[in-house]
């Protein structure tokens, strides 16, 4: 899966976040149902575990880094797999069928595939940063790498600085 900045300017795009909001609105409906519906902890729970996949993709694509947006889509993933574990309870408890439950797993293990091969694909080393991190040098930061030449100073790339003799 190509990076996910590069390849969609909108969240609304992209193919994994399009499943996430078909599971979210089955989670729902099936919650509308009866006797589903009455059991107030689970319905509540299922349905932000729903809406915090789709939530959580769109959050990382707004934010404008591969850093966050893989956070963002660990988040999305976890939330998945909490959906998959409500699910369980609702057949358990007969709210749901076995099938129609099965189904709905099958959809959010589909959805955390895609995610864990969008992850992989934004930790390559070849990965795009994102345009959080092509934006110009700012005016202060390059201010500050002059104060710290003038200092004797230089910043190494683990970001420690170390002292340099002045000529």
């Amino acid at each position: 899966m190509e990076d996910g900045i590069k390849k969609h300017r909108k969240f609304e795009e992209i193919p994994v976040w399009i499943d996430a909001r078909e599971l979210c609105r089955k989670i729902y409906s099936m919650t509308r149902q009866k006797p589903f519906s009455y059991d107030s902890g689970l319905k509540d729970q299922i349905q932000r575990a729903s809406v915090s996949v789709m939530s959580n993709i769109a959050e990382g694509m707004e934010r404008g880094s591969n850093d966050e947006l893989i956070y963002f889509l660990f988040i999305a993933k976890g939330s998945a797999g909490e959906v998959r574990a409500q699910l369980y309870v609702a057949e358990d408890q007969e709210y749901v069928s076995g099938d129609y439950s099965e189904k709905a797993r099958k959809s959010a293990e589909a959805i955390s595939r895609q995610l864990s091969a969008w992850i992989k694909s934004l930790q390559s080393p070849d990965a795009h940063p994102g345009p959080k991190f092509h934006k110009s040098e700012s005016k202060a930061q390059s201010n500050i790498e002059k104060l710290w030449t003038k200092s004797g100073l230089r910043r190494l790339d683990d970001g420690r600085f170390i002292k340099e003799k002045l000529p």
